[in-house]
């Protein structure tokens, strides 16, 4: 189901990996010069996406995610199923690494996608495994470690 806000309709899905959450929105655009107007509350900014546009944190995703194999990664749940120019796309990303934080991108953009129109989109995203969350994180510190999780406290030589 796809949620409206003042007649702009959109799907909104959450990924999440080790410590990266990404929250993803797939705008609805009807034509192709027609663009989303989206308010951050951080930069207190309006701004405009158009379709086929993807913005991360507020800029577009070429400056967050630089290199090509980054972006082959993130366009693999657009183009396995034929929606590259159909949404105008906005995630929000916080926490973690820049790994970490691509492959919740990768799963919030699936799970939108698939609230897009579950019957087809649903097949295709499951058999290319992009639907499958990934929970393994970080292990916590134990107490008496001499630091990290699994780090033993050094003994005396003498």
């Amino acid at each position: 189901m796809a949620k409206k806000i003042k007649n702009l309709q959109y799907y909104e899905a959450i990924g999440r990996r080790k410590e990266s959450l990404a929250r993803v929105r797939l705008y609805l655009v009807s034509g192709k010069e027609k663009t989303v107007t989206v308010k951050s509350k951080e930069a207190k900014e309006l701004i405009k996406i158009k379709q086929g546009e993807i913005f991360v944190n507020h800029k577009p995703i070429a400056s967050y995610f630089s290199s090509n194999a980054e972006k082959s990664q993130y366009l693999k749940p657009l183009k396995v199923t034929n929606n590259e120019d159909r949404f105008a796309v906005s995630v929000l990303i916080r926490g973690g690494g820049l790994v970490g934080q691509l492959e919740a991108l990768v799963l919030g953009l699936s799970r939108a996608i698939e609230k897009a129109d579950k019957d087809s989109y649903r097949p295709i995203l499951k058999k290319e495994g992009f639907l499958t969350r990934d929970a393994r994180t970080r292990e916590r510190r134990k107490v008496g470690t001499g630091g990290k999780a699994r780090r033993q406290k050094q003994s005396p030589k003498r």
